[in-house]
């Protein structure tokens, strides 16, 4: 029988809503352009560079300048899967709550948290990108000045101040929570978590999702993803969204019920995702990595 269309439809809008809440890198999608890979899986960007200004001559006239257009290819390399089943009665006897059970808990606790690593480690180890590498931890007496000094490398390198983003080690939230001294009033509750840093939106990334390398594990000895040998951890980020593009061209469930599951009598479900994520060339410098030495 074919597969059940249907219910893998409605089943895409709780997998969106998993992904949006779940993931830590969901916030950059809206913010990245939009890049066609309809019936491709290669899309060309075109860089183009000038040379600056000269003195102008009034015998000979302008200076001539060179001007230099490359095609820049842009290759989704990531295709990742996985089958599971769950018996027909395993269902029924847990009130039909199993299988909708595993399959969110396998998108919060697999599919997130991969994709949010994959990320990050691609943007991390790019090449060109501003970074501080090999430091040792940081404490709330350094955090900020840190913080400072990436933002005034890229200051220098005129990446727009408006828009970029924050994103931090969960382990060092307290750090720079207890960085910035705070007046407290008669106030009956207190939220000590600092959202933003001087215009900056800032993102909490768990340390098991911010490497500067990860490993995608085939399935055939382990599964999901590690932190790679030559990986490091991440202190803190700060991410221009302009430099980067987010990409899911294949999102895709495929859920059999147990009368179209042709070798079982039980609930299947397939998913496949096809994604990758990519730091423009001429962009690099809107990328910040501040690289632990662990």
């Amino acid at each position: 029988m074919a597969n059940s269309i249907e219910l893998a439809q409605k089943f895409l809008p709780v997998i969106d809503d998993i992904y949006k809440a779940g993931s830590v890198t969901a916030v950059l999608d809206a913010k990245t352009k939009n890049v066609d890979f309809s019936g491709v899986n290669t899309v060309s960007v075109l860089k183009v560079s000038t040379t600056g200004l000269g003195d102008y001559s009034r015998s000979e006239g302008y200076p001539k300048g060179d001007v230099t257009a490359k095609w820049e290819p842009m290759t989704l390399t990531e295709e990742r899967g996985k089958e599971f089943s769950i018996d027909r009665m395993d269902d029924e006897e847990t009130l039909g709550l199993a299988f909708g059970t595993v399959t969110g808990s396998f998108m919060r606790d697999h599919v997130i948290p991969e994709l949010d690593a994959y990320r990050f480690a691609k943007y991390a180890s790019k090449e060109g990108i501003l970074k501080e590498s090999g430091t040792a931890a940081l404490t709330k007496d350094d955090i900020i000045a840190e913080i400072d000094e990436a933002v005034k490398g890229m200051d220098a390198a005129e990446v727009p101040r408006e828009g970029r983003m924050l994103f931090v080690n969960s382990d060092l939230q307290p750090a720079l929570n207890g960085a910035l001294n705070r007046t407290w009033g008669s106030d009956s509750s207190a939220n000590t978590i600092l959202s933003s840093y001087n215009g900056m939106e800032i993102k909490y990334v768990v340390p098991s999702r911010f490497y500067t390398a990860i490993t995608c594990n085939s399935g055939a000895e382990s599964w999901g993803y590690a932190k790679a040998e030559s990986g490091k951890n991440l202190n803190f980020m700060i991410v221009h969204p302009s430099a980067l593009l987010q990409v899911q061209k294949f999102a895709l469930p495929k859920i059999f019920t147990p009368d179209e599951n042709q070798t079982m009598d039980a609930w299947k479900f397939q998913f496949r995702l096809y994604h990758d994520a990519f730091v423009y060339d001429n962009k690099v410098k809107g990328i910040f990595a501040h690289i632990s030495n662990a």
